[in-house]
Protein backbone atom coordinates (compact mmCIF):
# COMPACT_ATOMS: atom_id res chain seq x y z
CA UNK A 1 0.00 0.00 0.00
CA UNK A 2 1.62 3.15 -0.95
CA UNK A 3 2.37 5.87 1.56
CA UNK A 4 -0.32 8.31 0.34
CA UNK A 5 -3.11 5.44 0.81
CA UNK A 6 -1.77 5.00 4.11
CA UNK A 7 -1.83 9.10 4.87
CA UNK A 8 -5.41 9.06 3.31
CA UNK A 9 -6.56 5.93 5.48
CA UNK A 10 -5.21 7.71 8.60
CA UNK A 11 -6.70 11.34 7.85
CA UNK A 12 -10.33 9.65 7.68
CA UNK A 13 -10.20 8.95 11.15
CA UNK A 14 -9.40 13.16 12.03
CA UNK A 15 -12.27 13.57 10.38
CA UNK A 16 -12.19 17.84 10.29
CA UNK A 17 -10.35 20.38 10.31
CA UNK A 18 -10.57 24.30 10.30
CA UNK A 19 -11.08 26.47 7.57
CA UNK A 20 -8.28 28.67 7.29
CA UNK A 21 -10.41 31.54 4.91
CA UNK A 22 -13.47 31.35 7.24
CA UNK A 23 -12.08 30.32 10.73
CA UNK A 24 -14.72 27.63 10.91
CA UNK A 25 -14.66 23.98 11.78
CA UNK A 26 -15.87 21.65 8.59
CA UNK A 27 -15.93 18.12 7.93
CA UNK A 28 -12.74 16.76 6.28
CA UNK A 29 -11.32 13.65 5.72
CA UNK A 30 -8.08 14.85 4.00
CA UNK A 31 -4.91 15.89 5.42
CA UNK A 32 -3.82 19.39 3.09
CA UNK A 33 -0.56 17.16 2.82
CA UNK A 34 -2.82 14.74 1.08
CA UNK A 35 -4.36 17.52 -0.94
CA UNK A 36 -0.86 18.19 -2.26
CA UNK A 37 -0.34 15.18 -3.39
CA UNK A 38 -3.25 14.20 -5.19
CA UNK A 39 -2.95 17.50 -7.33
CA UNK A 40 1.00 16.91 -7.79
CA UNK A 41 -0.46 13.76 -9.02
CA UNK A 42 -3.57 14.14 -11.19
CA UNK A 43 -2.76 17.91 -12.14
CA UNK A 44 -0.63 17.27 -15.26
CA UNK A 45 -3.59 14.45 -16.78
CA UNK A 46 -6.39 17.43 -16.05
CA UNK A 47 -3.99 19.72 -17.88
CA UNK A 48 -3.69 17.55 -20.48
CA UNK A 49 -7.67 17.10 -20.79
CA UNK A 50 -8.34 20.57 -20.81
CA UNK A 51 -6.10 20.80 -24.36
CA UNK A 52 -2.61 21.58 -22.42
CA UNK A 53 -1.13 24.64 -22.08
CA UNK A 54 -1.82 27.43 -25.09
CA UNK A 55 2.07 27.49 -26.07
CA UNK A 56 2.23 31.18 -25.44
CA UNK A 57 5.52 31.43 -22.49
CA UNK A 58 4.44 35.35 -22.06
CA UNK A 59 1.04 35.06 -21.80
CA UNK A 60 1.37 32.19 -19.29
CA UNK A 61 4.12 34.31 -16.90
CA UNK A 62 1.94 37.28 -17.41
CA UNK A 63 -1.36 35.14 -15.76
CA UNK A 64 0.87 33.33 -13.26
CA UNK A 65 2.58 36.32 -11.60
CA UNK A 66 -0.48 37.59 -10.82
CA UNK A 67 -1.69 34.60 -9.79
CA UNK A 68 1.62 34.65 -7.67
CA UNK A 69 0.86 37.80 -6.08
CA UNK A 70 -2.48 36.86 -5.09
CA UNK A 71 -1.11 33.98 -3.54
CA UNK A 72 1.15 35.94 -1.25
CA UNK A 73 -1.91 37.80 0.94
CA UNK A 74 -3.84 34.37 0.85
CA UNK A 75 -4.32 32.15 4.18
CA UNK A 76 -1.90 29.36 2.78
CA UNK A 77 0.93 31.44 1.40
CA UNK A 78 3.38 28.57 2.36
CA UNK A 79 1.79 26.04 -1.03
CA UNK A 80 3.16 26.38 -4.14
CA UNK A 81 1.08 27.72 -6.33
CA UNK A 82 0.89 26.70 -10.51
CA UNK A 83 -1.25 29.18 -12.36
CA UNK A 84 -1.67 27.98 -16.28
CA UNK A 85 -3.58 29.31 -19.63
CA UNK A 86 -5.23 26.07 -21.10
CA UNK A 87 -6.48 26.08 -24.64
CA UNK A 88 -10.12 24.23 -24.11
CA UNK A 89 -12.76 24.19 -21.69
CA UNK A 90 -15.45 26.87 -22.70
CA UNK A 91 -15.01 29.90 -20.59
CA UNK A 92 -14.01 28.63 -17.43
CA UNK A 93 -11.46 28.67 -14.69
CA UNK A 94 -11.45 25.52 -12.47
CA UNK A 95 -8.78 24.80 -9.07
CA UNK A 96 -7.31 21.33 -8.66
CA UNK A 97 -6.49 20.75 -5.01
CA UNK A 98 -3.26 21.21 -3.56
CA UNK A 99 -2.55 24.50 -5.02
CA UNK A 100 -3.08 24.14 -8.97
CA UNK A 101 -5.01 26.92 -10.98
CA UNK A 102 -6.96 26.83 -14.49
CA UNK A 103 -8.04 29.06 -16.31
CA UNK A 104 -9.36 28.80 -20.02
CA UNK A 105 -7.99 30.96 -23.01
CA UNK A 106 -12.15 30.71 -23.76
CA UNK A 107 -12.61 32.94 -20.28
CA UNK A 108 -9.44 35.15 -20.61
CA UNK A 109 -10.31 36.59 -24.10
CA UNK A 110 -14.24 37.79 -22.55
CA UNK A 111 -12.34 39.66 -19.67
CA UNK A 112 -10.92 43.39 -20.59
CA UNK A 113 -8.60 44.32 -17.47
CA UNK A 114 -6.07 42.85 -15.04
CA UNK A 115 -8.17 43.29 -11.70
CA UNK A 116 -10.60 40.96 -14.14
CA UNK A 117 -8.19 38.28 -14.25
CA UNK A 118 -7.15 38.97 -10.43
CA UNK A 119 -10.34 38.39 -9.12
CA UNK A 120 -11.13 35.13 -11.63
CA UNK A 121 -7.79 33.73 -10.03
CA UNK A 122 -8.13 35.23 -6.17
CA UNK A 123 -11.42 33.50 -6.09
CA UNK A 124 -10.19 29.89 -7.47
CA UNK A 125 -6.92 30.30 -4.99
CA UNK A 126 -9.82 30.86 -2.52
CA UNK A 127 -11.36 27.54 -3.20
CA UNK A 128 -7.49 25.92 -2.90
CA UNK A 129 -7.36 27.71 0.49
CA UNK A 130 -10.58 26.52 1.73
CA UNK A 131 -10.03 22.98 0.27
CA UNK A 132 -13.44 23.11 -0.98
CA UNK A 133 -12.33 20.89 -3.99
CA UNK A 134 -11.65 17.70 -1.98
CA UNK A 135 -14.63 18.03 0.22
CA UNK A 136 -17.23 18.44 -3.12
CA UNK A 137 -15.09 15.83 -4.49
CA UNK A 138 -15.53 13.51 -1.90
CA UNK A 139 -19.57 14.52 -1.68
CA UNK A 140 -19.65 13.87 -5.54
CA UNK A 141 -17.81 11.18 -6.64
CA UNK A 142 -18.06 9.08 -3.05
CA UNK A 143 -14.84 8.71 -0.63
CA UNK A 144 -14.00 5.21 -2.14
CA UNK A 145 -13.53 6.65 -5.87
CA UNK A 146 -11.17 9.11 -4.05
CA UNK A 147 -9.58 6.52 -2.20
CA UNK A 148 -8.85 4.67 -5.29
CA UNK A 149 -7.31 7.54 -6.72
CA UNK A 150 -5.06 7.94 -4.31
CA UNK A 151 -3.95 3.77 -4.30
CA UNK A 152 -3.19 4.36 -7.96
CA UNK A 153 -0.77 6.39 -7.55
CA UNK A 154 1.14 3.53 -10.65
CA UNK A 155 -1.34 2.94 -12.31
CA UNK A 156 -2.34 4.37 -16.11
CA UNK A 157 -5.49 7.27 -15.56
CA UNK A 158 -7.88 4.48 -17.27
CA UNK A 159 -7.63 3.22 -13.91
CA UNK A 160 -11.60 3.63 -12.39
CA UNK A 161 -10.60 5.67 -9.49
CA UNK A 162 -8.40 7.84 -11.21
CA UNK A 163 -10.79 8.19 -14.15
CA UNK A 164 -13.46 8.98 -11.49
CA UNK A 165 -11.06 11.65 -9.50
CA UNK A 166 -10.21 13.29 -12.74
CA UNK A 167 -13.94 13.61 -13.91
CA UNK A 168 -14.62 15.02 -11.09
CA UNK A 169 -11.92 17.98 -10.75
CA UNK A 170 -13.32 18.99 -14.18
CA UNK A 171 -17.01 18.72 -14.06
CA UNK A 172 -16.92 19.92 -9.77
CA UNK A 173 -19.99 21.70 -8.49
CA UNK A 174 -19.36 24.07 -5.28
CA UNK A 175 -22.11 24.58 -3.01
CA UNK A 176 -24.00 27.94 -2.84
CA UNK A 177 -22.32 28.47 0.63
CA UNK A 178 -18.47 27.42 -0.98
CA UNK A 179 -19.43 29.91 -3.57
CA UNK A 180 -19.90 33.19 -1.64
CA UNK A 181 -16.77 32.42 0.94
CA UNK A 182 -14.51 32.25 -2.33
CA UNK A 183 -16.21 35.47 -3.74
CA UNK A 184 -15.74 37.03 -0.42
CA UNK A 185 -12.44 35.79 0.16
CA UNK A 186 -11.11 36.11 -3.09
CA UNK A 187 -12.63 39.69 -2.68
CA UNK A 188 -10.33 40.60 0.11
CA UNK A 189 -7.11 38.56 -1.51
CA UNK A 190 -7.22 40.28 -4.58
CA UNK A 191 -7.45 43.89 -2.84
CA UNK A 192 -5.09 43.37 -0.88
CA UNK A 193 -2.41 42.13 -3.73
CA UNK A 194 -3.50 45.80 -4.99
CA UNK A 195 -6.03 45.21 -7.60
CA UNK A 196 -9.78 47.73 -7.89
CA UNK A 197 -12.44 45.23 -5.77
CA UNK A 198 -14.55 46.83 -8.66
CA UNK A 199 -13.26 44.06 -11.21
CA UNK A 200 -14.53 41.19 -9.22
CA UNK A 201 -18.12 43.07 -10.07
CA UNK A 202 -17.44 43.62 -13.74
CA UNK A 203 -16.64 40.27 -14.35
CA UNK A 204 -19.47 38.77 -12.68
CA UNK A 205 -21.25 40.79 -15.16
CA UNK A 206 -19.31 39.86 -17.80
CA UNK A 207 -20.50 36.47 -17.39
CA UNK A 208 -23.71 36.81 -16.55
CA UNK A 209 -24.24 39.07 -20.37
CA UNK A 210 -22.09 35.97 -21.94
CA UNK A 211 -25.01 33.45 -20.09
CA UNK A 212 -27.86 35.48 -21.80
CA UNK A 213 -26.19 35.14 -25.20
CA UNK A 214 -25.31 31.76 -25.01
CA UNK A 215 -24.86 28.71 -22.24
CA UNK A 216 -20.99 29.18 -20.93
CA UNK A 217 -19.16 26.33 -19.20
CA UNK A 218 -18.61 28.92 -15.99
CA UNK A 219 -21.91 27.86 -14.98
CA UNK A 220 -22.18 24.45 -15.05
CA UNK A 221 -19.34 24.21 -12.69
CA UNK A 222 -20.57 28.07 -11.14
CA UNK A 223 -23.49 29.32 -9.91
CA UNK A 224 -25.83 32.22 -11.61
CA UNK A 225 -23.79 35.60 -10.82
CA UNK A 226 -27.44 37.69 -9.89
CA UNK A 227 -27.31 37.34 -6.17
CA UNK A 228 -23.29 37.50 -6.09
CA UNK A 229 -23.49 40.97 -7.49
CA UNK A 230 -25.65 41.74 -5.15
CA UNK A 231 -23.66 40.91 -1.66
CA UNK A 232 -19.97 41.34 -4.00
CA UNK A 233 -21.64 45.19 -4.00
CA UNK A 234 -22.52 45.35 -0.27
CA UNK A 235 -18.71 44.17 0.55
CA UNK A 236 -17.49 46.59 -1.77
CA UNK A 237 -19.49 49.57 -0.27
CA UNK A 238 -19.25 48.55 3.37
CA UNK A 239 -15.33 47.54 3.42
CA UNK A 240 -13.95 49.54 0.65
CA UNK A 241 -15.57 52.94 0.62
CA UNK A 242 -13.77 55.66 -1.07
CA UNK A 243 -10.92 53.50 -1.91
CA UNK A 244 -8.87 54.82 -4.78
CA UNK A 245 -5.31 54.22 -6.40
CA UNK A 246 -5.85 50.60 -6.66
CA UNK A 247 -4.86 48.44 -10.02
CA UNK A 248 -7.26 48.17 -13.07
CA UNK A 249 -4.76 47.22 -15.86
CA UNK A 250 -6.92 48.00 -19.13
CA UNK A 251 -4.21 48.69 -21.51
CA UNK A 252 -2.00 46.06 -19.85
CA UNK A 253 -4.34 43.11 -20.56
CA UNK A 254 -5.12 44.26 -23.87
CA UNK A 255 -1.49 43.78 -25.07
CA UNK A 256 -0.35 41.17 -22.57
CA UNK A 257 -3.21 38.73 -23.10
CA UNK A 258 -6.00 39.96 -25.85
CA UNK A 259 -3.27 40.84 -28.59
CA UNK A 260 -1.26 37.37 -27.95
CA UNK A 261 -4.46 35.59 -28.12
CA UNK A 262 -5.70 37.07 -31.56
CA UNK A 263 -2.24 35.97 -32.87
CA UNK A 264 -2.66 32.84 -31.63
CA UNK A 265 -6.41 32.41 -33.04
CA UNK A 266 -5.02 33.62 -36.47
CA UNK A 267 -2.02 31.35 -36.45
CA UNK A 268 -4.26 28.34 -35.69
CA UNK A 269 -7.08 29.65 -38.42
CA UNK A 270 -4.14 29.60 -40.82
CA UNK A 271 -2.67 26.50 -39.96
CA UNK A 272 -6.23 24.77 -40.53
CA UNK A 273 -6.19 26.66 -44.02
CA UNK A 274 -2.72 25.00 -44.95
CA UNK A 275 -4.09 21.31 -43.76
CA UNK A 276 -7.19 22.08 -45.74
CA UNK A 277 -5.28 23.18 -49.10
CA UNK A 278 -2.85 20.41 -48.59
CA UNK A 279 -5.44 17.72 -48.93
Amino acid sequence: MTAVCLGLLAGIFSGCAVNPATGEEELMFFSPEQDVALGRKYAPQIEKALGGRVPDENLQNYVNRIGQRIARFCDRPDLSYYFAVVEEGGANALAVPGGYVYITRGLLKELQSEAQLAAVLAHEVSHVVARDTMAAISRQIGMTAVLAAAVASDAPPQVAGATSFISGVLTLQYSREDEKDADLTGLSYMTQAGYDPNGVVETMKILQELQTVRPIEFFSTHPNPESRIAYLEERIARRYPGLTGLKVGKEEYAEKVLKPLEQHKNRINTQIQETWGKE
